[in-house]
């Protein structure tokens, strides 16, 4: 593995906003965990997602809509205090921002609250603006995210490639909308690659693409796709694996087990 920089200070959203202007790409990853937040960080990942796919592949829920904000919050907690310098991102879970702007408000700060995150990231585009404007006014800082929307997989009929052909528009309506609404950052999910590059040049925030091409200014992954820790369900198409985790995990433990077995652990330098 080559060398990696780890931040020597406080990753702020400023910071990523800089690097945007200088077109200079980082990395965001999620996590969901103390020991793997801190492995992250050390390796010098910018942002650190607390992820509703937690849902998923924490907790074992077929939909991310499963997934509350208590376990959200103690989740989050854990990845803050192992997240060194990388700035933290929480997911609004379903169900806890859709209704008002004052329950959105009030499910986000609490989240905040409880977790120390920095950031809240919640779903949808135009639809969603009144509810970044009130987060703005509360003084919470504001993630988009647009294009594929999980939480509304139903509604969009399934895992599905968003803004092609004529709905290019309504992807462009909606970066434009959660900009105008005060976002500090937008996810572009399952995006035609060229359109998320398009609107990248002239967005005036950062962009972080997930299944959108390499034209975004970050990119954001799952880590159990990342690193190949099988969480179950299918693997997207623009999922690359960087390890195998899964595998050396399973080697681990059958080791483990064939030394209890014949006897061999713990041996005399593991015993008082």
């Amino acid at each position: 593995m080559t060398g990696y920089l780890t931040p020597t200070t406080k990753v702020r959203v400023s910071d990523l906003k800089a690097k945007k202007a200088r077109s200079e790409a980082w990395a965001m990853l999620t996590a969901y965990d103390y020991s793997t937040a801190r492995v992250f960080a050390e390796a010098g990942i910018e942002c650190l997602l607390v992820g509703d796919s937690a849902a998923n592949v924490v907790f074992g829920y077929e939909t991310t809509n499963k997934v509350s904000l208590d376990e959200m919050a103690y989740l989050g907690a854990a990845v803050v205090r192992g997240a060194g310098n990388a700035l933290v991102v929480v997911d609004l879970p379903f169900g806890t921002y859709e209704a008002s702007d004052e329950q959105c408000v009030k499910s986000a700060t609490e989240l905040i609250h409880r977790t120390g995150a920095h950031m809240v990231k919640l779903e949808g585009g135009e639809r969603m603006a009144p509810r970044i404007s009130a987060l703005k006014n509360a003084g919470l800082a504001v993630c988009a995210h647009v294009g594929f929307t999980p939480q509304s997989v139903d509604n969009l009929g399934g895992f599905k490639v968003q803004g092609r052909d004529a709905a290019a528009g309504q992807l462009r309506a909606d970066t434009e909308a959660v900009v105008e609404a005060g976002a500090d950052m937008v996810v572009f999910e399952m995006v035609p690659a060229e359109l998320a590059a398009s609107i990248t040049e002239t967005c005036p925030i950062p962009t972080i693409g997930i299944g959108a091409g390499g034209g975004t200014d970050a990119q954001v992954l799952v880590w159990h796709d990342m690193a190949d820790l099988p969480a179950g369900g299918r693997r997207p198409k623009f999922v690359r694996q960087f390890g195998e985790v899964g595998a050396e995990l399973r080697n681990a433990a059958a080791a483990f087990k064939q030394a209890v077995h014949e006897g061999t652990f713990p041996a005399a330098e593991h015993s008082f």
